[in-house]
C-alpha cells in the first residue's frame, strides 16, 4: 500500500487542449481580418453573369461604375459624365499602362455603358475592361 505525504508535490503538464483553442480563434482572426483588407474599388452593382467570367486579379486601375438608377462613380466617389474624362485623362498622363474597369449594373441601358466607354477611349486611356462575375 501506498501512501502519499501531504507535502509531495504533483508532476507540473502541459494543457494542450486551452492551447489548440487559442490557435484555432487566431487563425480564424487572421483570416477574416485578411479578407477585410481586400481593396474595393467600384460601388456594389448587380454585375451581368457570364460564362467566360475571369477572376483573375487585377493591377492597379481605376474603377468607373454605373449604378441601377444610371448614377455615375468613380473609385466610388459620384462623378458626372462631363467631368469623367478631365479626371481620367490626368490617370493617364500619370500612368501610360493605366486600366479603367467599368463597373455596370446589369439593368443599365446599353447607351449608357457606351457612352462611358467612349469617354473613357477620348480621354487617352488604352486598356479597359468591363467588369462581369460567373454564372
Amino acid at each position: 500500500m501506498k501512501i502519499r505525504r501531504f507535502g509531495a508535490k504533483k508532476k507540473a503538464r502541459i494543457e494542450i487542449i486551452p492551447m489548440i483553442d487559442t490557435m484555432f480563434f487566431l487563425l480564424v482572426f487572421f483570416m477574416v481580418a485578411t479578407m477585410s483588407m481586400t481593396v474595393m474599388r467600384g460601388m456594389p452593382v448587380n454585375l451581368p453573369k457570364v460564362d467566360s467570367a475571369d477572376s483573375r486579379s487585377v493591377p492597379e486601375n481605376r474603377s468607373v461604375t454605373i449604378s441601377s438608377d444610371g448614377s455615375l462613380y468613380l473609385d466610388k466617389e459620384a462623378i458626372r459624365i462631363e467631368e469623367l474624362g478631365g479626371s481620367l485623362r490626368a490617370y493617364a498622363a500619370a500612368d501610360q499602362d493605366a486600366l479603367v474597369i467599368i463597373n455596370a449594373d446589369e439593368s443599365v441601358i446599353h447607351g449608357k455603358v457606351v457612352e462611358v466607354m467612349d469617354t473613357v477611349k477620348l480621354s487617352g486611356i488604352k486598356r479597359l475592361a468591363i467588369a462581369t462575375r460567373p454564372k
